[in-house]
């Protein structure tokens, strides 16, 4: 098998479905970069996961994931999981949703643009961190790696509530509905009490959001965590402590440009390791999946993964 021999593994659920739609056009542009692949589709959750580590095993070692953060989590589980990570390159064409990851690794987050396919089998790579969460569901210890953030709190239950939302009607009225979605959750959101560990400190307080990143933005494209990098070996901790819900709506302009930090009620600190613990029922989701509930606890898995990109830089 060619060095550079490629697994292509689409969602085509991906993007409220338009990546169903939108395949015949990126197998026409992957095919004029000129490089041997075959692709596979999705079926289910979890399914990426499932064909990244049998191409593996096949000996593979570039594979390319088509869909959101979600598929993209999968494909990176499916390598990270493996005996062969650090010989394995992840690739990304952007055809989700909200993007996040694509934003924070600079990545084209339109899958028509032609720059997706110029870069992607290029030289470029970058070794980056990947966090590592655990948490409970039902009963169950599942661990899981993560990309771009994970968190607990007001976010979470944002994601859980998008999940039930219906994708029949495209990805444009999908976005529109996420906005209303998420003031509805704000609308129904109580604070609850945590025992949260950052590094060595612990504190028993309120929150609205937890936040763990490893790249800095989130849904949307705001820029939730604006001191974030990749390859620093550390997790950036967003708490959104006691906050009001009018207080929360004043500050969701900020978002955008990362001035959030600057009030009193959100610090963000970093750390190798995070724990978070409630006698209050709390979700955690994982680049925009919904793992399980707390207790948590997220750690860094320091320059564990190579991904194809265009450009890479930090802060």
């Amino acid at each position: 098998m060619p060095e550079l021999y490629t697994k292509v593994i689409v969602n085509p659920k991906a993007g409220s479905c338009s990546v169903r739609g939108d395949w015949p056009h990126i197998l026409k542009e992957l095919q004029k970069a000129g490089l041997p692949f075959d692709y596979e589709f999705t079926e289910g959750t979890g399914q990426a996961i499932e064909i990244a580590s049998r191409a593996i095993s096949s000996g593979y070692n570039y594979l390319v994931a088509v869909g959101g953060d979600g598929t993209v989590n999968e494909v990176a589980n499916g390598i990270l999981r493996s005996n062969n990570s650090l010989n394995v390159v992840l690739g990304i064409v952007s055809a989700g949703t909200a993007h996040a990851l694509s934003f924070s690794l600079d990545v084209a987050s339109n899958c028509k643009d032609i720059d997706v396919y110029s870069f992607l089998f290029g030289q470029r790579r970058a070794l980056i961190d990947v966090g590592v969460v655990q948490c409970w569901n039902r009963g169950k210890l599942v661990e899981r790696f993560f990309l771009n953030e994970a968190s607990t709190g007001f976010s979470t239950e944002i994601v859980h509530a998008w999940d039930s939302m219906p994708t029949r009607f495209g990805k444009g009225v999908n976005i529109a509905l996420r906005t209303v979605v998420g003031y509805m959750s704000l609308a129904n959101h109580r604070n609850k009490n945590v025992k949260l560990r950052v590094g060595g400190e612990v504190e028993s307080i309120p929150i609205c959001t937890l936040m763990v990143s490893n790249g800095r933005y989130c849904a949307n494209k705001m820029l939730i965590a604006p001191h974030a990098s990749f390859d620093d070996g550390l997790l950036n901790a967003i708490i959104v402590g006691n906050i009001s819900k009018f207080k929360m709506l004043r500050i969701v302009p900020t978002l955008y440009k990362g001035n959030h930090i600057k009030y009193p009620e959100i610090r963000e600190k970093t750390a190798e390791f995070i724990k978070i613990e409630s006698d209050e029922h709390l979700l955690v989701e994982a680049d925009g999946d919904i793992l399980g509930e707390c207790p948590a606890s997220f750690w860094v898995k320091p320059l564990a993964l190579n991904v194809v990109v265009p450009t890479f830089h930090t802060n």
